[in-house]
């Protein structure tokens, strides 16, 4: 009996600490100081995986006047700490626990002043142990692969993942995503290897041991995430954009592809400069791949990393591309994240919606309207089937910031960019982001920035859909129901929604069709039933709830299958489409559906709708 009480209050134990941050409100961080610069100077030793680093800090009081400086430097060997005082450093005292180094600074420095720290450390990545979350599954910042060349056909590279917070395991610096700093990196690498990091390579300094120095300096400031180290045998294969580099760095038995795998950069780059009216930001830019990369992709300034999975060979290329989405997910990343970056991880959702998004405006430009209408189904529907429905978009309460990396952030996130696309107009949309980038470049935004940059663009009081979509959560769920009443000569829409607790306010269309005339009506969704009458003198072939098809909702759209055939015909709509050779997969008892399968939904112009 006491072995089985002592289980049950064990469990009950882990269930209120596993309950226990929903009581903890995530604040953005206080800033005491705000990082100015950081100049790195990093020689690696491959047989220990570490970095040998000295690293000069030059911060400024954020507001009040302070004698105190705590950075995060997580599982470092710290030997030196100095303040820099006419060229000569004059040792501080300090304390290093806790992964935080606390530097008592040798005055009260006013916002005024700014002053410069130095200090010498050593890192061991290998010896720190963090936890990860499902997009990044590791954290412990600098990666040394097959350091020692002992894995065959394995390549040894050096690659950095920063995000959320893991620069800090191999430089000291304050690691939040609401500091920004330029930066010097020195590098000294094995003269065989190239390097990739922030910003340009100034110079080369070859040191007559085999070793080499590469300067590379980054003059915008950006977020110590996104800092960035690459160092391997690579094949750096060269584009250009307006006069920028825009290069791939590949293993290189992938040198002929690269441009096939990466080569629609920089017509990637013109359109998102185009459709945001900001041009591309800064002064390179450049691809590079990792193996055994902890993620999908990350876009650090300048410099994206890959997973090797990105390395496709000529054969494999033939069936197209498979990470297009994602090398568009990441550029677009260079505005949304990086040149305006979330202040807060619960802010995620201005940097990772919008990447999100970015694959549905790509996919519109280069492959049409129906791939794009896919990709926004398939991520509602990705988010959908994740039970993600008591999590906020923004949400300032979470176990874990990696948990922020989730289908919310993600799917729902740019599901809702695009209703709210469809509600303002593709012109006021995309001068909203102009608004919101141009009002907050090199600085941080917030949800209730990107609300203010759409009204004072647009006019439009948007508290209602950002209360809506981006401070609260769950999704509407529709029965949709159709009728014709002949006596009054009226078309009866009504619009019942069945999810519990809450009713969603929904901005749309009612499409009327008669034959292939199209009649729009627009209303508004805002009751837990709505009754829509609309005049019609005969009965209307097909009317279409929701014509442009871009509500994020679960929906049971009460259609007959002459109503989806007709819907297939003269919509032009993706969904349409699948919906009608879905209702004629069920009804293979009526002559009808299998000949309009064979006769038409096989011989459609996309080919996702022919593979059904």
């Amino acid at each position: 009996a006491l072995g089985l009480f002592s289980l049950l209050a064990a469990q009950a134990q882990n269930t209120a600490t596993e309950d226990s941050w929903k009581a903890v409100y995530r604040a953005t961080p206080e800033k005491v100081n705000d990082l100015v610069h950081t100049k790195l100077q990093a020689a690696f030793d491959y047989d220990k995986s570490q970095l040998n680093g000295k690293v000069w800090l030059t911060l400024r009081p954020h507001f009040y006047g302070t004698d105190s400086l705590h950075l995060d430097a997580k599982g470092m060997d710290i030997q030196s700490v100095a303040i820099v005082n006419n060229n000569s450093n004059q040792p501080l005292k300090y304390s290093y626990k806790n992964d935080v180094l606390h530097i008592n600074l040798n005055k009260t420095y006013s916002r005024a002043e700014s002053y410069t720290v130095y200090i010498q450390y050593t890192p061991k990545p290998n010896d720190y142990k963090a936890k990860g979350s499902a997009a990044i599954t590791d954290a412990k910042g600098m990666y040394f692969i097959n350091p020692k060349g002992t894995e065959k056909d394995k390549p040894t590279q050096i690659w950095t993942q920063g995000e959320t917070e893991a620069t800090s395991v191999w430089v000291p610096t304050i690691d939040k995503p609401n500091q920004k700093t330029t930066q010097e990196f020195y590098l000294t690498v094995p003269a065989k290897y190239v390097t990739l990091s922030n910003g340009l390579l100034i110079s080369q300094k070859q040191n007559g041991n085999g070793t080499r120095t590469d300067y590379w300096k980054m003059d915008q400031p950006h977020a110590p995430y996104l800092f960035f180290i690459g160092i391997g045998d690579y094949a750096v294969v060269k584009d250009s954009y307006k006069g920028k580099e825009v290069s791939y760095y590949v293993e290189r038995p992938y040198e002929k592809v690269a441009r096939k795998i990466f080569g629609y950069t920089p017509e990637m780059m013109k359109l998102f400069s185009d459709k945001l009216g900001v041009e591309y930001p800064w002064a390179k830019y450049a691809q590079i791949t990792g193996v055994d990369y902890v993620s999908g992709a990350m876009e650090n300034t300048t410099a994206t990393l890959h997973g090797s999975g990105a390395q496709q060979d000529a054969r494999e290329l033939l069936d197209g591309n498979n990470w297009e989405e994602t090398i568009a997910h990441e550029l677009f990343h260079q505005w949304f994240g990086d040149l305006v970056t979330a202040e807060s991880w619960s802010n995620l959702t201005v940097n990772e919606s919008f990447a999100n998004y970015s694959e549905v405006i790509w996919a519109e430009h280069k492959h049409g309207k129906d791939e794009a209408d896919f990709i926004n189904m398939r991520d509602m529907n990705g988010y959908i089937q994740s039970g993600s429905e008591e999590k906020h978009l923004v949400r300032f309460h979470y176990a874990d910031k990696e948990d922020m990396f989730d289908a919310v952030s993600y799917n729902k996130g740019g599901r809702i960019l695009h209703m709210l696309r469809n509600y303002v107009s593709d012109d006021a949309f995309f001068k909203s982001l102009n608004n919101y980038l141009t009002t907050n470049k090199f600085k941080t935004g917030e949800a209730h920035q990107l609300r203010l940059a759409f009204e004072e663009t647009t006019g439009k009081d948007l508290n209602w859909f950002f209360n809506q979509w981006y401070f609260s959560n769950g999704h509407p769920k529709l029965d949709i129901k159709y009728s014709y009443n002949a006596e009054s000569k009226q078309a009866l829409i009504v619009v019942k929604q069945t999810q519990a607790n809450k009713v969603y306010t929904l901005p749309t269309s009612i499409d009327v069709y008669y034959g292939n005339k199209r009649e729009r009506h627009q209303v508004w969704v805002d009751s837990k039933e709505d009754t829509f009458y609309i005049n019609a003198n005969t009965k209307p072939d097909l009317i279409q709830f929701d014509g442009d098809r871009v509500l994020l909702a679960e929906r049971k759209d009460n259609k007959s299958l002459q109503e989806h055939l007709h819907a297939f015909r003269n919509t032009g709509k993706y969904l349409d489409r699948r919906e009608a050779l879905d209702a004629a997969a069920k009804n293979l008892s009526k002559p009808e559906a299998l000949a309009f399968i064979v006769n038409e939904g096989l011989k459609d112009q996309f080919f996702r709708i022919r593979l059904l």
